[in-house]
């Protein structure tokens, strides 16, 4: 077959499959041609392919292979990134024969056991430490030019929708510990603590004795610097340490949070992992979680490009699976808030800090790595405006029993400051 007759058969496979797409118009562009989703609308964006054959990976639906196409450099996006996933998603939801959905059932349970039989038990603590290593444990150098001095990388809250990330990210700091009612003196542990900015946060904003937990070994090194840094020795403690290990420290805490971490938890693991909190916790004591869930119509996709390249044995849960098992551990519940639109604008941030950067971050990663967290990133953000995934901020207690709270209500927790007249330590 000749190469204009082989371009000719894929251009008829591209018109067959985008048959009745309506959603963002694009091109798609090779070096024998230009094909079109609509003749009567203008690209928003385009996909380029190095050769003919970089499109199979578009004509037979995958977002693993598109991904592996987009991070090997065989495809690029020229445009608005973030409208290509609609086209994505148009092609994914396209796999519906059996044949197809049976070879991607022994691929995965394939996956499965050779998984087991190198890296251990799916969510073991060998396991687990090895897939935050892989996702966190890159140079500091590369996530301080995009996420910014604050070196969160959780959702941003945004008062305002004009506000900048370091602005929205503080913000956040804030409202969390405005929700667990911090005062100075509490004793205070953030589990899967990052680089250290929440507890650094409530030890030199609140004065509260602060413990922070990790299982990436880069992550806390960073953050004994910062806190040396800051000179809050004396407040604020950061080590490596599994959460289920956390048991074994020689006290109880007054409030606990844990931000962004429980998505590397695994649903299974959700009983336990509360149990966990609930016993670290004095009787009265919140916990503030907060984390991505999948929602109940949203299809859970055990191999994704997500799963294979950033977040090996990553679960997100539905929000009713998250408070079944806390209510089981003895939680009870005070308060659900969804920060879903925050996250959306918090990752298109992100994908802007890391095109802007993207010449000083070549310096500190591969290529190959810089595409893989542009891609990654630039799709989180469309699921989140699409709905398929939210991220939710929950307020939990451990009861006490013989002491009645008295009546609360949630305007301290977003009244300004000033107005407010809250003193924040020194």
């Amino acid at each position: 077959m000749s190469i204009a007759s082989d371009y000719s058969r894929r251009i008829r496979l591209l018109n067959k499959l985008f048959r009745g797409y309506d959603g963002p118009a694009f091109a798609v562009r090779c070096p024998l041609g230009t094909w079109h989703s609509t003749a009567s609308r203008q690209p928003v964006f385009s996909l380029r392919f190095r050769s003919l054959d970089a499109i199979d990976g578009l004509i037979q639906p995958s977002e693993t292979a598109l991904g592996e196409a987009y991070i090997s450099g065989d495809l690029d996006v020229e445009g608005d990134i973030f409208a290509t996933f609609d086209a994505v998603e148009w092609l994914v939801s396209r796999r519906t024969g059996l044949g197809e959905q049976v070879l991607a059932g022994f691929y995965s349970k394939s996956i499965a056991l050779l998984n087991l039989l190198t890296r251990g038990r799916k969510h073991s603590q060998r396991r687990d430490a090895d897939a935050i290593s892989h996702h966190y444990d890159l140079p500091a150098e590369f996530f301080e030019p995009w996420l910014g001095p604050t070196l969160l990388y959780s959702s941003a809250y945004f008062r305002d929708a004009r506000n900048g990330l370091d602005t929205a990210q503080r913000d956040k700091l804030d409202l969390i510990c405005r929700k667990l009612d911090l005062h100075a003196g509490d004793r205070f542990m953030d589990i899967g603590c990052g680089w250290g900015g929440l507890a650094i946060y409530a030890a030199s904003r609140y004065g509260a004795q602060t413990r922070g937990i990790t299982i990436s070994k880069a992550q806390a090194r960073v953050a004994a610097r910062r806190i040396a840094e800051t000179q809050l020795e004396d407040l604020c403690f950061v080590e490596y340490r599994d959460y289920r290990d956390a048991p074994g420290l020689p006290w109880r805490f007054d409030k606990l949070a844990s931000i962004g971490m429980f998505e590397h938890v695994g649903i299974k693991k959700l009983p336990e992992y509360f149990r966990i909190a609930f016993d670290l916790l004095e009787a009265g004591g919140a916990f503030l979680i907060s984390g991505i869930v999948r929602a109940a119509n949203s299809p859970h996709r055990k191999e994704s490009f997500i799963n294979k390249y950033v977040f090996p044995d990553g679960e997100l849960p539905t929000l009713s699976e998250e408070l079944d098992a806390a209510e089981e551990a003895g939680f009870e519940a005070r308060d659900v808030e969804s920060l879903r639109e925050h996250y959306a604008q918090t990752l298109r941030l992100w994908v802007g800090n890391l095109k802007q950067h993207a010449a000083e971050l070549r310096q500190v990663v591969p290529e190959r790595t810089l595409r893989i967290w542009l891609l990654y990133m630039a799709g989180s953000a469309a699921a989140f405006e699409r709905g398929d995934i939210s991220v939710c901020q929950i307020l939990l207690q451990k009861p006490r029993r013989e002491h009645m709270m008295e009546p609360h209500t949630r305007e301290s927790w977003y009244a300004d400051q000033r107005a407010a007249g809250i003193h924040l330590a020194a």
